[in-house]
């Protein structure tokens, strides 16, 4: 009866033991399998978004630069105003000096011809200033 329970332990033993090595074995290849199906399904999915993204930051950059760009051109816009009043002022130095001259124009041919009609100023001239 020993002689048969020692068979019977030794056998669940190496039943054991053999079921051991081959989980051994296999479990890191069947993992490794698993892994490589993973990457392999996944992988044109990533490709994709990765595509997807870049095509997404050269726009993102695109509208930024814009955006900067605007707001450059209206910060130099309102760095101008300072040349449109200049501007004015100078118009306003010519316009006064066109109306001396084709006054002192109109004194001299007056002289020699009285003209019936004065000269007439336009209203948005008369004023001196806004």
């Amino acid at each position: 009866m020993e002689d048969q329970e020692m068979q019977l332990k030794v056998k669940r033993v190496t039943d054991k033991f053999t079921e051991s090595m081959y989980l051994l074995a296999n479990e890191p290849s069947v993992a490794l399998y698993r892994l490589q199906e993973h990457v392999r399904r996944s992988l044109p999915e990533l490709v994709q978004h990765k595509t997807d993204m870049q095509s997404w930051e050269e726009q993102s950059q695109g509208a930024i630069y814009t955006v900067e760009y605007a707001c450059s051109a209206v910060k130099s816009m309102t760095n101008s105003s300072l040349y449109f009043k200049s501007i004015d002022g100078l118009l306003r130095q010519a316009i006064s000096m066109k109306e001396q001259i084709v006054a002192s124009q109109g004194r001299s041919s007056s002289e020699t011809s009285p003209s019936p009609i004065p000269p007439v100023t336009p209203p948005h001239l008369s004023s001196t200033s806004p």
